[in-house]
């Protein structure tokens, strides 16, 4: 049995993404590692007092609840997820959590128009990266 490590974080391009992948989960007997990144590292940019520690609070807090609602679709489906919360940078929270949690598959989301932080060249550059540094197949879906 694999583990598919699955990067998510709401949405409906999101949805599209852990629908696939369960499916491949589902076909292979895998489980899935639901990830969500929760980086409070954009409060940098503002000269307001912010508490940061408050703010990655109520950021784990969306983070869980995403990732318990990923987790209840797998199973809807038939499929073993759990849940997997880091923090700080996207690309080094998903190496570490890859490595960390065993992933045999590294799985990201193609990107949906303007909504996405990524491009696609940006997300295949990265996706390489990671097969590179890890020896962890990864696949767009």
């Amino acid at each position: 049995m694999g583990k598919i490590l699955c990067a998510t974080r709401g949405g409906e391009a999101s949805f599209r993404t852990q629908d696939l992948v369960i499916a491949k989960a589902k076909e292979e007997g895998d489980i899935v590692l639901f990830l969500y990144v929760a980086d409070v590292g954009f409060l940098k940019q503002t000269a307001r007092g912010v508490r940061h520690d408050l703010m990655q609070q109520e950021m784990d807090r969306m983070g869980n609840f995403l990732l318990t609602m990923a987790c209840e679709r797998a199973a809807e489906q038939g499929v073993e997820a759990l849940p997997v919360l880091r923090h700080g940078s996207f690309a080094e929270a998903l190496r570490e959590a890859a490595v960390e949690e065993e992933a045999t598959l590294v799985a990201l989301g193609r990107p949906a128009g303007d909504e996405s932080v990524f491009q696609l060249t940006g997300l295949q550059r990265l996706a390489q990266e990671i097969e590179q540094e890890t020896g962890i197949p990864t696949q767009i879906f």
